[in-house]
């Protein structure tokens, strides 16, 4: 018999999002929190640049408000920028109020300025703010008495009375493998939240740790949720170009914080010529999509490796201060940033779509709630301004936790119960060397046909090869027992095809979304938003006897 676990809230995902939405609920509830690594082990640990929040009287909620928008080309929400950026500083308030210290000039917070913001508004822990944030968070969380969490697993599926042939529709658990074990366990939970992060893994070269291979918006979309803007993926534009700079386990390409830019820092081309003034009058400040397509550019016009970032001309007390982290990367590696310049690369950085939420944090399935990176709420719009994204985290996980309390208070239903997972009629699998080449495959042709800059032609290829793997592996997902990578693989390549077919959709250029195709934006901008299939074959189990309405489909049938 499956292992059962039974909890008021469900969190998959122990970053910034998941962990500040446990800490609001478990002052009035019993939360678990289920995570790929050990705690804080998620992408919120490798954030180097800061929270972006209105402090200092020079600036203003209106100037933070107009950055956004800028920086998202015409498709942010207004109402949702707004909400984010009004509830900063008590989004702020509360992680401080929690333990973490943001660096001070004198009595004053220290206030860095990054690519497309007007004024020095984001807050830091030197080059390390992400990590100070997970640090914070999960040791609040690990102390905390209502407060569960189970490392080591990777979810497979939520679940919903949808899936059990029941009315009305809720979330009801999730299925969850122990990567201990090699064992599947069932979750009951009368509220889910996804908190699983992005999806960058899906391209071969990014900054994000390995965990990121949008399980939460793959498992949302199989059980019927709508998804919005896959095909605006952030590349950051500076990540380090060495070697051994992605050699580190768990751990993606070393990224060089905007704050470097931020302060000074400049582009250069191999023979010490600075370039970005010629794509944009703001220079090494214009917004990422610019900075990196630039660096594309010209990377692809001289048949270069890498350009150059230089803030040698900065005293070197003042990079040993507020750059300490990326500085000692560097010197491991035998690059000295106090006297020569960093070589770097664009990366995959950051999904700016995901799972369509509401200002709650509410998906289209009841009780089902997504937050941070995995969630799409409006507020990046076609591109992401710098250090929004720990900011979102921490505001929308606290509106979730509120709704979910009053519902708590005011709701007497009792899930129903998902069924033990069936591993009777799989087999062990010795070709494991299908999962590798897969993998390896998938996120290959992601980066060359729908990475910087596409095209019609590059997205159609994109398409036919992902059509040839979503089918093998679900063949391999329905008769094989499962492991980690194979859940994982599952998901990408659901999510790969999100982005192509969001990509496909925009008949323009816009933010993160360039195509030779279509060079210009539209006069009418609109999300791009994928409807599931009105009844989607998600026939959770591979090859295990389908649970009641879905009887009727065939055994083998898993959502794919």
């Amino acid at each position: 018999m499956a292992s059962r676990h039974r909890t008021d809230v469900l969190i998959i995902g122990s970053g910034a999002a998941g962990l500040a939405a446990a800490l609001h609920l478990a002052e009035t509830t019993r939360v678990t929190v289920v995570s790929k690594d050990a705690v804080s082990g998620g992408a919120t640990n490798w954030a180097q640049g800061g929270v972006a929040a209105v402090t200092n009287p020079d600036d203003s909620f209106e100037a933070h408000i107009a950055d956004t928008v800028a920086a998202g080309s015409g498709l942010c929400n207004p109402e949702v920028v707004r909400f984010t950026v009004t509830r900063a500083p008590a989004a702020i308030e509360h992680v401080v109020s929690l333990g973490l210290e943001f660096d001070r000039q004198g009595e004053a917070l220290h206030l860095t300025r990054e690519g497309g913001h007007s004024h020095r508004r984001v807050l830091h822990v030197a080059d390390a703010t992400g990590a100070a944030i997970a640090r914070t968070l999960s040791q609040r969380a690990v102390e905390h008495p209502n407060i569960d969490i189970m490392s080591g697993r990777v979810a497979i599926d939520i679940m919903t009375g949808r899936k059990l042939g029941e009315l009305p529709n809720r979330v009801v658990g999730a299925y969850v493998y122990d990567n201990q074990t090699n064992a599947v366990e069932v979750f009951e939970a009368r509220f889910v939240v996804l908190a699983t992060g992005g999806a960058s893994k899906v391209y071969v070269y990014t900054s994000n740790p390995d965990g990121a291979t949008g399980d939460g918006i793959a498992m949302a979309w199989r059980a019927g949720c709508r998804v919005a803007n896959m095909e605006f993926n952030q590349f950051h534009p500076t990540c380090l170009y060495h070697p051994e700079a992605a050699r580190q386990p768990g751990k993606g390409t070393f990224l060089i914080s905007e704050a470097v830019r931020g302060e000074g820092g400049q582009l250069l081309l191999a023979d010490g010529s600075r370039f970005m003034e010629r794509f944009d009058p703001r220079g090494e400040l214009a917004s990422r999509d610019i900075v990196a397509r630039a660096i594309d550019h010209e990377m692809k016009r001289l048949g270069a490796q890498c350009v150059y970032l230089d803030i040698s001309h900065k005293r070197s007390d003042f990079i040993e201060t507020h750059f300490p982290t990326i500085l000692s990367r560097c010197l491991g590696l035998g690059i000295d940033m106090r006297r020569e310049p960093i070589p770097v690369v664009p990366a995959a950085h950051y999904t700016c779509g995901g799972v369509v939420v509401d200002l709650a944090s509410r998906t289209d399935i009841p009780a089902l709630y997504a937050v941070g990176e995995t969630a799409y709420t409006g507020l990046h719009g076609a591109n992401r301004l710098a250090s929004n994204s720990l900011l979102e985290c921490l505001v929308f996980a606290q509106a979730a936790a509120r709704d979910i309390a009053r519902r708590l208070r005011i709701e007497g239903h009792t899930p129903s119960t998902p069924p033990d997972w069936d591993e009777s009629r799989v087999s062990d699998s010795d070709e494991q060397v299908v999962l590798a080449h897969n993998w390896t495959e998938l996120r290959r042709f992601m980066w060359d046909y729908v990475g910087i800059v596409r095209t019609n032609k590059r997205l159609e290829r994109a398409q036919r090869r992902i059509d040839l793997l979503r089918q093998e592996i679900h063949d391999y997902y329905a008769r094989h027992r499962l492991s980690a990578d194979l859940i994982e693989l599952r998901n990408l390549v659901h999510v790969a095809e999100l982005i192509v077919r969001s990509a496909a959709m925009r008949k323009e250029s816009r933010g993160l979304h360039y195509t030779l195709d279509y060079p210009r934006g539209a006069a009418n901008p609109t999300p791009s938003i994928l409807y599931p299939a009105a009844d989607p074959l998600d026939v959770i189990q591979p090859l295990a006897a389908p649970p009641r309405r879905a009887r009727r489909n065939a055994a083998n049938t898993a959502a794919s």
